[in-house]
């Protein structure tokens, strides 16, 4: 008598299209990312200028300017980010990976694009994202415009993260003749 194992099939996402989960739980980590930089390097701004010039500077009294420098921050976090290591800290933690249309490697005028057409994902009332969805590809606004794709960077089965690999058929073996 015969027996048949039953083998795991490897799961390997490298080069796949990201979908919208893993995108957006990336996003999250990002944007927790830049607003606890942000409020350190805010703080430490404040006590440098407070330090200078002798009297009590905050932040949160120039409400415009906070603004303005809040997102230049996060400009500039994503765009050397992506332009450095192809991938934000949080895409980073996902194992996602942005690269050109083509898979190539992302260069820095994709990247500065990409994070520049951005917002239109969000003023499009969540279009832009709505896309990720609807499209085969899995790209977003952002990445038709600047001509990007956010894929897999990593094997799910190696990290342990099977549950956000879809399953797939893996190989079947044909039964064992039967013996008469």
């Amino acid at each position: 008598m015969t027996t048949v194992e039953a083998e795991s099939p490897q799961v390997d996402l490298r080069g796949h299209y990201a979908g919208f989960v893993s995108r957006f739980v990336a996003f999250l980590i990002d944007v927790v990312i830049i607003a606890i930089t942000f409020a350190i390097g805010g703080r430490v701004i404040e006590f440098v200028f407070s330090a200078v010039g002798g009297h009590r500077f905050a932040l949160s009294d120039a409400a415009l300017t906070s603004r303005i420098l809040v997102i230049v921050w996060a400009f500039i976090y994503s765009a050397y980010s992506l332009s450095a290591a192809g991938h934000t800290p949080g895409m980073a933690m996902l194992g996602l990976r942005a690269v050109r249309r083509d898979g190539s490697v992302l260069r820095s005028g994709h990247s500065i694009v990409r994070v520049l057409v951005f917002p239109l994902s969000f003023l499009l009332l969540g279009f832009g994202f709505l896309m990720i969805l609807l499209r085969r590809d899995r790209r977003a606004l952002h990445d038709v415009l600047a001509s990007t794709a956010v894929v897999y960077a990593w094997d799910a089965h190696g990290t342990h993260l099977r549950f956000l690999a879809r399953p797939h058929p893996g190989p079947t073996r044909p039964p064992s003749p039967s013996a008469p």
